[in-house]
């Protein structure tokens, strides 16, 4: 008959992508304990809404944090995810995170805290997006694995 190659996706390195998605963690941990010292030190303005006030209400900053490495590890799930199921996963990645990070920049702008409180959360939530977004996109690049081909079984009559 004939001899043809099977499409394949490339291989997913999964250990490669998760020993990035948990550093991606951690800096966007760091990022964001940086970011409330600098601002609520340099500049005496909370990153976060009053105790009990809207979006942000009674969060701490290591509750901030916390949720900075969460967000981490969910972009890595997702990715992981896409890159398996996707076409043009990357694409996808980037719509999401993109979406998700202007949803993070305009929620603080829902809370009745000060004008410089919701700007210095919008700034650190913009920052967070960015750096979730690009960390993970090279990490989701450097864990493929190009395609390799399988031949399909020649059938003799």
């Amino acid at each position: 008959m004939y001899q043809s190659t099977a499409p394949n996706r490339p291989a997913v390195n999964a250990g490669r992508l998760w020993a990035g998605g948990l550093a991606t963690a951690l800096v966007a941990a760091l990022i964001a304990v940086v970011g409330i010292l600098l601002t609520r030190g340099l500049f005496d303005v909370p990153v976060l809404a009053p105790k009990g006030e809207g979006t942000w209400g009674d969060a701490s900053t290591g509750w901030y944090a916390f949720g900075a490495a969460l967000a981490g590890l969910a972009a890595t799930g997702l990715v992981h995810v896409l890159l398996l199921f996707t076409p043009k996963p990357m694409r996808f990645f980037g719509w999401v995170l993109a979406l998700a990070t202007v949803v993070g920049v305009l929620a603080p702008f829902m809370s009745d805290a000060s004008l410089a409180s919701r700007v210095c959360t919008a700034g650190l939530n913009l920052i967070l997006g960015i750096a979730i977004g690009t960390l993970i996109a090279g990490t989701a690049r450097a864990a493929l694995r190009p395609p390799t081909t399988r031949p399909v079984p020649r059938t003799y009559p």
